[in-house]
Formats: C-alpha cells, structure tokens, sequence
C-alpha cells in the first residue's frame, strides 16, 4: 500500500465545514512470527512497506472534491425498464415449471427484479377440488377431454383467471414504492431497477392458444417471449412426472401407477393438437433436450440474461452437497477473514467428511455415481476437502470420470473483511463504533471498509450460479460460511435480504435436492456436537 496524506477541509489540522468524520485509525494487522508491526512512523508495516495511519476521510472532507457522490441507493424514483412476460410453451413433464422457477429465482436474486410464477395447472386443479394431491391428476386429465364444452370452458376460465392475476400484479409491479427491510433499515430502498418478470406457466400448445396470451396481455405493454421446452428422453420425461410430485415418493406403487397413467393421458391429449413455436414476428427461445437451443428476436439485457441462463439450466436434476471448512484457527480465536489453516478438531472433520462422502455422495443405491467437488483457493476448504479419494469411473460413455478432483474458484473465496480482516468483532467495536453500528443497521448491505457486502458476494458469485445449474453430476461445494449462504438462499428460493439470517454451521453438511416445486433440504451433523463448545465465535 502507497502512503497517502490527506488535508482536511479548512483549517489545517482541523475539521473544517466539509467534514463529516474523524478519521479512523489503521486497525492492527496480525504479525507473523517474523514480521514487524510498527514502521518508524508509528505506521503498520508490512513486507517492509509503511501502510497508511489513517483511513480516508470521506470524499466530501478531500480538498478539490467539492461535490462528492453519494453512495447507496438513490432515494428518488427513475422510469423503470422492461415489462416481461415470459410464456412456457410445451408437453406435461418436459421441465417447464422447474424452468419457470429457477429463472424467476434468478432473475430475483441476482438482478432484484421482481417476479412471479402464474402456473394455470394450479387454477385447474382448485377448479376440480383436487388441490394438490395425487388424485386430482386423474380429475385434472379429465378436464383435458376435448369431447365436453364445459371441459373447455373450463380450461379457458384457468388461463382467463391466471393472466388477469399476472396482468393486476405486473401493475402493482411496476408502481415504485419505498421498501424497508427487516434488519430495519430506515432509507428508502426501491428494488426492480430491471424492470419486473412474471412466469406464465402452461402447455400453450397450438397458435390460437398463444395468440389469445398475446391478445391479453397486450394492456400491460409487456414484451412477451415464449420458452419452448422439448424433450424426446423418456427416462428424463418419467423422472420428470416424478420430481413434479414430491410426495410420490412415499405412494404406494398402485399410486404410482395411477400417477403415470394419469400423466399419460394428459399428454396423449397435447400430442394430438400440439405445435411448435415457429412463429418470425414473436420473440422466443426453444431448447431441444438440453443440447439444443435456438433464439429469434431476443434482444435488450434482460432477454439476453434469460437466454443464456436457459443455455446453461440442466433439467436433469441432481443434489447439491454443501460444507463449511472444518474449524479454524481464526475461528477459534473469534477473527474474521484471513486464510488460517485447520486446528486439530478441524482436521478432525476433514477425514470424518472424506468417510461421509464415500458412502453419501459417491454412491446412488449401491452403485458408484459420478460427482464433482468445488473449493474456494483457500487453504481451510482445500485442507477440508484433502482426505476426499479419487477413484476411477468408466461412465456407460466410455469416458473415463476421476471421481470428485478438485477444482478451485476464487470466487468461492469468503466475503472479504477488508481493513478489519483479522480482526475480532469486538476489537472493530471498539475502535470503529460508527462501523459496528452500521453494519448491526444492515448486515446485507454493509460493506467493510475496503471490502465487500452480501450485495457484493451475490454479483460476484452470479457466475457459480451458471456453473452450478449446467451439471449434470452430483456437486460438492466446500466453502465459508457468507458463500453457502448466498448459495443456499438462491437454491431454495429465499429473497436476497435474508442471506445474512441463514445458519450454516461448521460440521455439517446440507443435501439439496431440486424438484418442480423447489428444493428438498437435509442436513447431516458429520461429527457430534460438543455441548457447551463454541466452535465459531465469529459471524459475517
């Protein structure tokens, strides 16, 4: 770091008008065991090289920047961007209600944009009292029959009634509004900088039903881009119908018989009258079993986003395996950041998770599955995940799969502390108050000094997202506590302010399984818990 000096506005030595902060000492840095603390200045020193005893004053006290910019969030309302509605198009079972919520999950999450899923399935099935429960698959195939008016008429009620909820609440959407978060922050905060999206979620099978889609939602002023999903891979196809119904898991075989029957003849219908987008004058994107993908008219950011994210979105759902590092010696010692090496009841959970996941991540049903295992460049997660074997797989491919090799992201790095990497909690409250409290204010926007924020770490780890949804193996990630949270929340579906609330805990692992409905979640304690034992003081 470059030595810096800074005169205060007005009188040197003194706080003039301009000022709006004293500023803060350099907080102490850690020394190694052979290297120095204090320059002769009284500066820390690092390598040889004086570090600065002061922090910046802010921009409004540096002489010649008489009008500085105002960081955070504006707290006036600019015109908003593009209205989207994204309109699904294919058979039952093909993907089209799991593509709908992770896009709108991401598109949420990593853009604040503000979006729904419309699934007319849903209005059908409150229609036929079926709710959501096995059975009404079977009264909800009925109301496909194309012999009676009034399963007609009914069918057209479902998507009349879901497209004016979508078009009431792209309305609502697009009203700015002042948006105060829990952790009770008081500025205003407006959310949606993007525009909104909304999901309307159905077969849409023939050109006269998407033409009526069309012809609704043209009051809203919505650019509409239809999603094409095709899939001709039965095995898929029926994994599928099962991960569209969770609890089919647990039915009994003549349940699920009656399901797959039940499946069979609603698709049997959309076959007979089903055509596919081809449409030149309308914007849209058709994926072809997940290899194929073709686009016409797709232009602006958001579309662009939308579409490469489809591009990288596998349908062929597999479990996430997500781990903290074993304990620390910063965690131990209540400091945050840094890059410290295992203590001995780490290294204990390193081999203890090597013996879990020969048996938990490596094997399906007793049989060897390929996966893969991801650590940030860190040494704790690197020595966590050291102990992990590395067997030798010949894939029905032919391909030869070296099971779980490392591979390193420095985007899975923790959140950096900044100036306060090292430090304990209670050493930034002590010397930094005005921080400590801005940061207790609001834990998901507060970016350390020099550092980062959870605002930060999710655009930093939108490319991860990318990375994660193209797998088609069984993922491993072994990371710090601030990552996981982002990656848990954005998996499970939960709104970015709540990142900071999420408990991850040192010893354990999280399974997440996706399904059409969102994310099944398991945790395992690798280890026992040691009562009374404070394993991680510290808390970004």
């Amino acid at each position: 770091l470059k030595q810096y000096s800074f005169q205060r506005a007005g009188a040197p030595g003194g706080a003039g008008p301009g000022a709006r902060r004293s500023a803060a000492p350099l907080p102490p840095r850690m020394a190694g065991p052979s290297e120095g603390l204090a320059g002769a200045d009284g500066a820390a020193a690092v390598n040889g090289t004086s570090l600065p005893s002061q922090l910046p004053p802010p921009a409004g006290a540096v002489v010649g920047n008489p009008y500085p910019q105002a960081w955070g969030h504006t707290t006036s309302y600019a015109t908003r961007s593009d209205k989207i509605v994204c309109v699904l198009v294919g058979l039952p079972a093909r993907g089209k209600s799991y593509i709908a919520r992770r896009l709108a999950q991401y598109l949420s999450f990593f853009y604040s944009t503000p979006c729904r899923v419309f699934n007319v399935a849903e209005y059908r099935r409150k229609q036929v009292g079926g709710a959501d429960s096995l059975a009404s698959e079977a009264q909800l195939a009925e109301l496909l029959d194309e012999a009676g008016e009034e399963a007609r008429a009914q069918r057209t009620r479902a998507a009349e009634e879901a497209l004016a909820d979508l078009c009431e609440w792209m309305h609502e959407a697009m009203i700015p509004k002042p948006k105060r978060r829990r952790t009770g922050c008081t500025g205003t905060y407006v959310s949606g900088e993007f525009g909104a999206v909304a999901m309307y979620d159905s077969t849409n099978s023939t050109h006269e039903q998407r033409q009526f889609v069309v012809e609704k939602l043209k009051p809203t002023g919505a650019k509409v881009i239809f999603i094409e999903t095709i899939c001709t891979d039965q095995d898929m196809i029926l994994r599928n119908i099962m991960a569209s119904r969770p609890e089919a898991s647990e039915a009994s075989d003549e349940e699920k018989r009656g399901l797959l029957e039940a499946f069979k003849k609603r698709t049997a219908y959309y076959e007979r009258v089903y055509e596919p987008v081809v449409e030149k004058d309308w914007s849209w994107i058709k994926t072809v079993d997940g290899c194929e993908i073709a686009m016409n008219h797709i232009r602006g950011f958001l579309p662009s986003r939308i579409a490469q994210f489809l591009m990288n979105l596998n349908l062929d759902r597999r479990p996430f395996f997500l781990s903290r590092h074993g304990q620390s010696v910063y965690n131990k010692l209540g400091k945050i950041g840094g890059d410290s090496d295992l203590t001995e009841h780490g290294e204990e959970y390193a081999q203890a998770l090597a013996r879990w996941v020969q048996t938990n991540v490596k094997m399906l049903d007793g049989e060897p599955q390929p996966a893969r295992l991801w650590t940030s460049s860190l040494r704790r997660t690197i020595n966590t995940a050291r102990h992990i074997s590395h067997e030798h797989l010949v894939l029905p491919s032919g391909v030869e799969w070296v099971q779980m090799r490392p591979k390193r992201f420095r985007n899975l790095d923790e959140i950096y502390a900044g100036l306060y990497d090292g430090m304990t909690y209670e050493e930034i409250a002590e010397q930094f108050p005005e921080e400590a409290k801005a940061r207790k204010a609001d834990k998901f926007e507060y970016r350390y000094p020099r550092g980062e924020s959870y605002s930060d770490l999710i655009a930093r780890l939108e490319p991860m997202a990318h990375e994660m949804e193209r797998q088609r193996e069984t993922l491993m990630v072994v990371a710090h506590q601030a990552i996981l949270r982002v990656i848990y929340c954005y998996l499970m579906e939960k709104p970015r302010e709540m990142c900071p609330e999420v408990g991850i805990p040192l010893n354990t692992v999280i399974k997440l399984t996706p399904t059409a409905v969102g994310c099944k979640e398991e945790r395992f304690d690798v280890i026992p818990k040691r009562p009374g034992v404070e394993l991680d003081p510290a808390s970004h």
